[in-house]
């Protein structure tokens, strides 16, 4: 009965679609932009996953089990993770280039977050870059900084983390403002 109306009148199809659009398109964006993309991917996948549904709507080929809404969101999570398994599997060479050249300038969430860990001190940005980014067990992290064992050397790592968590709250700051 839906379909054979929406088929058959352009205004009932444009209110159709006016409607999924309001419905489903913000959580679906919001839904994406967490994960990294723009606003112009989501409407991409949004509008991708419009017209699967329509297809499939129009076909005789959906058996709904849950609202619209939710079936649109099911399509577009595929469609995202489908491009963003692809996307990062196929970066063209010269932007591979670009990306390494410009990994020499810290972007400005990085930045921030390097402030913050500066005002630990340089004995604790040394010690959390060899534990987080130079993988270092705390056994080695003992022994390179002269802790007496691998107890001492987490205390005082958990202690860095501190001040770092200290300044943050001193300065009233939430998750999102580390992101763009």
């Amino acid at each position: 009965m839906l379909v054979k109306r929406i088929l058959s009148d352009a205004g009932e199809r444009e209110k159709f679609f006016l409607e999924l659009y309001k419905n489903s398109f913000p959580a679906i964006a919001k839904y994406i932009s967490k994960r990294g993309g723009s606003f112009e991917e989501a409407r991409d996948v949004f509008q991708d996953a419009v017209v699967l549904y329509y297809e499939k709507l129009v076909g005789d080929k959906l058996n709904l089990q849950v609202n619209e809404q939710a079936y649109l969101m099911g399509i577009a999570k595929h469609l995202w993770i489908k491009k963003y398994n692809l996307d990062s599997r196929n970066i063209d060479i010269n932007e591979a280039g670009q990306l390494i050249e410009h990994v020499e300038e810290p972007l400005p969430v990085t930045q921030k977050l390097l402030n913050f860990l500066e005002t630990a001190g340089q004995r604790c940005m040394d010690m959390l870059k060899a534990f987080y980014y130079d993988k270092l067990n705390m056994t080695e992290v003992a022994e390179q900084f002269g802790y007496s064992g691998e107890r001492s050397a987490t205390v005082q790592k958990y202690k860095c983390l501190e001040k770092v968590r200290d300044t943050v709250k001193q300065k009233a700051l939430t998750y999102e403002d580390f992101l763009e």
